[in-house]
């Protein structure tokens, strides 16, 4: 039978846990309860007591408790909960867990939820969920879902939220216990098909599914990063745990949020990891020719006499200037420099977005040469190549082609490659191709 694990305070929100648990064996699901509370009396009772948790990681709790020191009990006994659901899961006594709380609760639980496989199905209940979880989330594949309450006793709105939580925990468990489907980080990549991680934006989407199709032709697996700042810093993290064959990182718009205080910033470490392994890379500018902010109201005044697009109700986007364009390319170089690994930069010479093609309002020709010379300069004497293609970055042929450098990069440091080689004279062809760009932005 699948089985869904909670784990939970079971001090502050013992009656909570106790109607999620009757929910879940109404839905035909074992339920394992796991205590993580540290200094109240848990109010139901667990499967796994709170010391038995601790001693998962030998911690004391008697000790934790006599400290007195919430925070520092919050994150010992978090860790000690990801031990334990670790134990659980390698037993087969984990097909999803589920989880609710406020901001300790949550800390404790996706602590726990971000130590199991990709794939195992994870559920988290907050009243944190509708603010900026990306602390809790982290490069993990958790559900939030939002309180709308505070969890604080069982009433008509909190039953409602919990009710459908359970009833999904245990919809995933059942799935997941028939499929197996978690993935193990050591086996990604193991199979027949190399991965190789793409970046991506809407504005930059054609080119990116163009270069796509050619990897998966030429047999790779290719996964593809929303270029949203989570997604950024998933790409590094698994880059950096030796996941991928390759990397095509067409996109780099969150170096741009980075410098220009954007929303989307994946932090001074995007581009770096792929690098330290020595992962061979294909590097663009895709959409470095923007910053992107909240809704237009939230937009700095400072910045409200700069080109300016709404590109959606959540997303405003401001040009880059001359100046910005020029230290991109400066932060660049020196990343790329620093690669252990090969590493080719495409440049496309008709625009790095949608919004900057030649008839796009976010054309400057300026501050994209300024871009380009930069990395120029800044790569010079180094091994990098820096190969300029006459197209847009959303025409085909620039993705084709980019997708073909990254296969014979990989191709010639001996790294797992697909089983199709690449056509003799194919990179020369479709780097010698040019077009105009396509109008929609994906």
């Amino acid at each position: 039978m699948a089985i869904v694990v909670l784990v939970g305070t079971l001090d502050t929100k013992g009656t909570e846990y106790g109607w999620l648990k009757q929910r879940l064996l109404d839905n035909g699901v074992d339920v394992v309860v796991v205590d993580a509370g540290v200094i109240g009396e848990p109010r139901v009772r667990a499967d796994i007591p709170r010391a038995e948790v601790a001693r998962s990681a030998g911690l004391d709790l008697e000790r934790l408790r006599a400290e007195g020191d919430r925070g520092a009990a919050v994150t010992a006994m978090a860790g000690a909960a990801a031990e334990t659901v670790r134990r659980l899961h390698a037993e087969d006594r984990l097909h999803a867990v589920l989880a609710l709380g406020g901001s300790g609760g949550t800390s404790i639980a996706t602590r726990a939820m971000r130590a199991l496989p990709l794939g195992v199905p994870k559920v988290m209940v907050s009243s944190m969920a509708a603010g900026d979880v990306s602390p809790y989330v982290g490069s993990s594949d958790i559900t939030m879902m939002y309180s709308v309450v505070d969890i604080a006793g069982i009433n008509s709105v909190l039953a409602a939220v919990l009710a459908n939580a359970a009833d999904a925990a245990a919809g995933m468990a059942k799935g997941f216990a028939a499929a197996r489907r978690g993935l193990r980080p050591e086996e990604l990549g193991a199979g027949a098909r190399p991965l190789v991680a793409a970046s991506m934006a809407g504005v930059t989407t054609p080119g990116v599914d163009a270069a796509r199709e050619r990897l998966t032709g030429l047999g790779y697996e290719v996964l593809v990063f929303h270029a949203s700042g989570a997604g950024g810093r998933t790409l590094e993290t698994l880059a950096g745990q030796g996941l991928f064959a390759g990397v095509l990182d067409l996109t780099l718009s969150e170096l741009a949020d980075d410098l220009g205080g954007g929303i989307l910033t994946a932090g001074p470490g995007r581009l770096t990891s792929a690098g330290r392994r020595g992962v061979p890379q294909v590097v663009s500018l895709g959409a470095l020719d923007m910053v992107k902010f909240g809704p237009p109201d939230t937009l700095p005044a400072s910045l409200r006499n700069r080109r300016v697009q709404v590109h959606n109700p959540s997303i405003t986007v401001v040009r880059t200037t001359v100046e910005e364009c020029a230290e991109l390319g400066r932060r660049i170089a020196a990343k790329l420099r620093a690669a252990a690994g090969p590493v080719e930069v495409c440049v496309p010479l008709r625009g790095l977005s949608t919004l900057g093609a030649p008839d796009g309002p976010f054309h400057d020709r300026q501050a994209d040469e300024a871009l380009v010379a930069a990395v120029r300069a800044g790569l010079r004497g180094s091994a990098v190549e820096v190969v300029e293609l006459d197209t847009h970055i959303n025409d085909p042929a620039f993705g084709r082609a980019a997708a073909d450098r990254l296969h014979g990069l990989i191709t010639a440091s001996g790294a797992p490659h697909g089983s199709s080689r690449l056509p003799s004279g194919a990179v020369r062809r479709a780097v010698g191709r040019s077009s105009t760009a396509p109008s929609g932005d994906g």
